[in-house]
């Protein structure tokens, strides 16, 4: 969604989520091209009508300019991970390897960790983390899922 880059806008936004008992799954919002507005990129679940109430209740809101469900058309989304690896011994190589088969990258090393970035789906890294001992990972942060139509389609005012 865009709307208006003003403060408590996200807390409206989230105030209606809170008080009609819908979950949010990931939520990110950054300012756009235009400092004015800021696109909302909101995850949550329910079934078709629930979507289509959420939408119209966001519709209503008076910092939302404009809200578009892009579980509706082709759409490309990603999210960001880093996550702490214990990588010591023969886990060195064996984590160098499954970060080139994921195509993720190592942006730090220390004697005793490796740090991975991974951009992908949101079930290419819940891949990546299946893929490793539990035991080894010391610390994951995620940045939610962010999302664009597909094509020459774009959510614009």
């Amino acid at each position: 969604m865009l709307m208006e880059n003003e403060s408590g806008a996200l807390s409206r936004v989230a105030g209606l989520f809170s008080a009609r008992g819908y979950n949010i799954h990931a939520l990110t919002v950054a300012p756009t091209e235009d400092n004015s507005m800021s696109r909302l990129t909101l995850v949550t679940s329910g079934s078709h009508e629930q979507i289509e109430q959420i939408v119209k209740h966001l519709n209503r809101l008076i910092d939302v300019i404009k809200v578009q469900d892009l579980s509706e058309g082709r759409h490309i989304e990603r999210e960001l991970m880093l996550i702490k690896l214990a990588a010591t011994g023969a886990y060195r190589e064996e984590f160098k390897r499954l970060v080139d088969i994921f195509r993720g990258t190592i942006v730090d090393v220390t004697p005793t960790l490796y740090t991975v970035q991974m951009v992908g789906e949101s079930s290419k890294l819940d891949a990546f983390i299946d893929a490793i001992d539990p035991a080894l990972i010391l610390e994951t942060v995620r940045s939610g899922t962010v999302g664009v139509l597909r094509g020459d389609k774009c959510l614009t005012i």
